[in-house]
């Protein structure tokens, strides 16, 4: 249908697609998946953990398995939609570690879910560096997470322009 060819144009114009599951990711995962096998060169991205609730490890078992699909990327977002409170080991032990394991640094990147972090305890600054430290001890995965998986997805900061590398810009 006309979702799908909107998709596929997405790829094409090197865009990617963000995709916000609010009821789970169960609910989208078979959708999720004919788009990735009907359009392998557009780049999806998966905010928030896809909401893959700490109560639900089904439903992380599905996005674990996405990983086998190179397009696909992880926001690491929203730790308190998670079902888990400061200072959220258990999101980190049971979702980012994994996911980390799964996808990769190159396929991670941190998200701050604003304004709606700001309501939170530790704010945008303190979900920084909360983030922040369970990579800071590896330099390469903490740039992948909080900057260059966000440039290779969106083209590099200060552009105007989203451009794939190696291929010229958009004027």
């Amino acid at each position: 249908g006309a979702g799908l060819e909107v998709y596929k144009r997405c790829g094409e114009l090197h865009m990617p697609v963000g995709v916000m599951c609010f009821q789970g990711l169960s609910l989208h995962y078979d959708d999720i998946v004919t788009l990735l096998e009907a359009s392998p060169k557009t780049t999806m991205i998966l905010d928030h953990l896809a909401f893959t609730s700490l109560d639900n490890d089904e439903t992380f078992q599905q996005l674990l398995q996405l990983a086998e699909y190179k397009q696909v990327m992880v926001k690491i977002s929203a730790l308190f939609r998670l079902k888990d409170s400061s200072p959220y080991n258990r999101v980190r032990t049971e979702r980012f570690e994994p996911l980390l394991r799964a996808f990769g640094k190159d396929r991670l990147m941190f998200g701050t879910d604003f304004p709606f972090v700001l309501e939170e305890p530790e704010s945008y600054g303190g979900m920084v560096e909360r983030v922040k430290s369970w990579v800071e001890s590896d330099e390469s995965v903490c740039n992948a997470l909080f900057y260059e998986t966000a440039e290779r997805a969106f083209g590099p900061w200060g552009t105007t322009t989203p451009s794939k590398v190696g291929e010229p810009k958009l004027s």
